[in-house]
């Protein structure tokens, strides 16, 4: 059935006039505007217990306590009003209102300034019980804003949170629609990087799944989660921290996939001279390598996938970044001090010949100066061509006669830098021939791909294996 989507007067009026929902508003930046919209339908008596607005910090934290870190817009914030908001709803009104399905929804958002230095963002949040006496669950939300003025970014918020609420009383039995409905009415005006639903109304689906949503349905280009399956955002722990990303299709990691990572993190600790609480690594799967050849993407494969990185102890950054540039634009908003793209070597001839290729109208420089700036290093791990079993590196990797100059200077600068303890005796191994061996059951397949994730797929019958 085709998707339908509903105006924000419609939603604001369905919950107002659904009498077991009833809840507070907590809002912090880009003004009231989620309670606005309760209020401008009608009969938000039916819905709004309290509103409130606590912009100073001396309020705010005489509330909610006081905020070490100094940041006012995080995670941690949100839960403490949540926290604070939903002990009073419980308190306040858990007797007199036996039959209510309560709701807390909690936001703190800074929308953008007027010297426009502050772009919009902010984090949104929602605890509630879907039945009366129920589970409590939370769904928590970070959001940048697109709109290039205050007033719009401040209509924006207040469509998302009535989106939110009707989402989850009125979609919760279908996460991939509860997850783009979000975006009704505001599409291409945010972008939703984070999403978590947690409470045991949700246990009956995989919550990676909603970080595919989220990228399948372009409300963002990039999401992440851990290896406990959480989603985590950059602006929470990659703050001015040093971030080295692996694209690859891992379908499945093999020993090459493994000695890649390997080797590149050792060199990126080596050159940054950081400790590893201080470096984080993420693999990055892209929504072109999930697509089969119908252009379809499979659930339980990209779960397969993760769970599989999820073992070997890796984060996952998820995107829809056709580029590395699309990267590199979305992690510049975290000030990142070192970020390394681990890019083999292929890859990078590819990339290289297709900026020069691209860009014959003068904008050259222009082109490379958006992939290459002062803290990005491209970490080339070399290639063994099948044929004439020949290993190309960063350093004797043909490019056309027109960039030679610029790309020797882009590795004397070492902003191009080869993988040097890589390990030649495994290159000839190719992950689309390992694919092939496991659907086979080709003998010696297993000694391909890391011990641990042998077990894995054979138990599982990973990628069509059988026994």
């Amino acid at each position: 059935m085709e998707y339908q989507m509903i105006k924000t007067e419609q939603k604001s009026l369905d919950i107002n006039l659904n009498d077991p929902i009833y809840g507070t508003f907590a809002e912090i930046g880009a003004g009231q505007e989620v309670a606005r919209n309760f209020f401008q339908a009608g009969a938000a008596a039916g819905t709004i217990a309290k509103t409130m607005s606590a912009y100073d910090k001396t309020y705010s934290d005489a509330i909610y306590g006081v905020e070490p870190s100094n940041r006012y817009v995080s995670e941690n914030r949100l839960y403490k009003m949540l926290d604070h908001e939903w002990s009073l709803m419980e308190e306040r009104l858990s007797e007199s209102r036996p039959d209510a399905t309560f709701f807390v929804f909690a936001d703190t958002v800074q929308a953008i300034n007027y010297t426009r230095t502050i772009k919009g963002n902010g984090w949104l949040g929602l605890r509630f019980r879907l039945t009366p006496g129920g589970p409590v669950n939370d769904m928590v939300l970070h959001v940048k804003m697109l709109d290039t003025n205050n007033r719009l970014q401040q209509e924006a918020i207040g469509v998302l949170g009535v989106n939110m609420i009707y989402a989850i009383f009125y979609y919760n039995d279908d996460p991939e629609k509860m997850v783009r409905s979000l975006v009704d009415n505001i599409k291409d005006r945010v972008s939703i990087d984070l999403l978590r639903i947690n409470g045991e109304d949700f246990n009956f689906f995989d919550k990676r799944l909603i970080s595919l949503y989220l990228v399948k349905h372009k409300l963002t280009s990039v999401t992440m989660f851990d290896v406990n399956n959480n989603s985590i955002h950059a602006s929470e722990f990659l703050y001015r921290e040093s971030l080295m990303v692996i694209r690859g299709n891992f379908r499945p990691p093999t020993i090459v996939t493994q000695d890649v990572i390997d080797s590149s993190y050792r060199q990126f600790k080596l050159e940054t001279s950081l400790p590893d609480d201080k470096l984080n690594l993420m693999m990055e799967m892209t929504m072109e390598y999930l697509k089969g050849e119908n252009a379809e993407i499979d659930e339980k494969d990209f779960l397969d996938r993760a769970d599989m990185l999820g073992i070997l102890g890796h984060n996952v950054l998820l995107s829809d970044c056709d580029n590395h540039q699309m990267l590199i634009n979305y992690l510049s908003d975290y000030k990142i001090a070192n970020l390394g793209l681990v890019i083999g070597a292929r890859e990078l001839q590819k990339i290289i010949t297709d900026k020069y290729n691209n860009n014959q109208d003068g904008r050259l420089l222009v082109a490379f100066g958006e992939l290459f700036s002062q803290n990005i290093k491209i970490y080339a791990y070399p290639a063994q061509n099948e044929m004439s079993k020949e290993i190309m590196t960063a350093q004797n990797m043909e490019v056309p006669e027109g960039i030679k100059f610029l790309y020797q200077y882009l590795l004397d600068s070492k902003q191009i830098v080869p993988v040097y303890a890589f390990n030649k005796d495994i290159l000839h191994i190719y992950p689309f021939n390992v694919l092939q061996d496991i659907q086979e059951n080709k003998a010696g397949w297993e000694s391909n791909v890391p011990d641990v994730l042998v077990e894995m797929i054979k138990e599982k019958g990973l990628f069509g294996y059988k026994m």
